[in-house]
């Protein structure tokens, strides 16, 4: 650990701030409708996300924390101590705290889009561990892997827990790494939380909770359209519905629409008929070999893979290459 009195930094890359309205209409008007996924992330949004990850249906956090638990001495090894550890969309830091002692990295930076969230919960992160050097940088990850520093001699390693790769496209994953390979450089790595493929009924289960949270996080969205664009959608006349589907390797979260009906957002119609859905979200599960080679076509080359005993969810690291 370094000895000397450790830094806290913070950069801001003015990530572009996203049109609600805009990408809200657009997305509405498209045949098949769809909204983005990143605005369930209001500030109820969030702390339903956080309630989701407690369900006993929703496997992926607690597997995947468990795993960097067990096997956390292991993992340091792979990585390599006295790393530059850079977490892109870091939010609150929780899976990375399992992980610092062990691996003593040279700094830790996080990245995220929200200003104030990230300095918070950075600066709670630096105040934990006083021994390190935390380099907070807000930016969009998606846009940009820009980071400010490049301590020389120091190998980078990107972490990227939770399965959020599996909410991209499949070609998008695949350019989202090579971005990633990029930042990490020739020596660099990654280490990737991933959700396995898997019986459907454990899958639709997990995205369909008993106590309706997932479907509350779904249906705020909505609520967050009324409350900012002044729209008038009835929350009882859409339901959830989340469902694997087995050709695409997916889950697929939609709003589905329960009667013929005419919605105004911002002013403007936006017309549904019955059974017409709004397709908020996919999640995408991989075998091992199908993400490997997903990685292969990003640069990088699997070095080690832990599971739980049951396989429902891997740590891939892997090396640039």
């Amino acid at each position: 650990m370094s000895q000397l009195k450790p830094a806290f930094k913070f950069q801001d890359n003015h990530p572009p701030v996203s049109d609600f309205e805009q990408e809200v209409l657009a997305g509405l008007r498209a045949t098949p409708k769809t909204l983005p996924p990143k605005f369930f992330y209001d500030e109820v949004g969030s702390g339903l996300f956080d309630a989701i990850c407690r369900t006993p249906e929703y496997y992926p956090t607690r597997t995947e924390s468990a795993i960097i638990r067990d096997n956390v001495q292991a993992i340091a090894r792979c990585l390599g101590r006295g790393c530059l550890l850079v977490e892109p969309g870091s939010g609150n830091s929780a899976k990375v705290r399992d992980l610092l002692a062990a691996l003593e990295p040279h700094s830790y930076m996080p990245m995220d889009i929200s200003k104030a969230f990230l300095q918070k919960e950075a600066r709670k992160l630096a105040d934990e561990f006083p021994w390190l050097d935390v380099y907070a940088v807000c930016s969009d990850f998606t846009v940009s892997m820009d980071i400010p520093i490049h301590p020389e001699g120091v190998h980078r390693v990107a972490f990227f827990p939770g399965s959020s790769i599996g909410n991209f496209e499949p070609a998008d994953a695949a350019a989202f790494m090579v971005n990633i390979r990029d930042m990490v450089g020739d020596d660099g790595g990654l280490l990737i939380g991933v959700d396995m493929k898997k019986d459907a009924g454990i899958l639709n289960a997990a995205y369909n909770d008993a106590s309706g949270v997932t479907a509350a996080f779904n249906l705020n969205l909505l609520t967050r359209i009324n409350s900012e664009l002044g729209a008038d959608f009835d929350l009882d006349a859409f339901a959830h519905h989340a469902f694997y589907n087995e050709h695409l390797g997916r889950i697929e979260m939609h709003l589905k629409s329960l009667k013929a009906q005419t919605v105004h957002v911002a002013g403007q119609p936006v017309s549904f008929a019955e059974g017409e859905t709004i397709h908020t979200e996919n999640s995408y599960k991989y075998s091992r070999e199908e993400f490997a080679e997903l990685a292969a076509r990003a640069g990088f080359r699997l070095d080690a893979c832990w599971q739980d005993a049951d396989g429902l969810f891997s740590l891939f690291y892997f090396a640039a290459e």
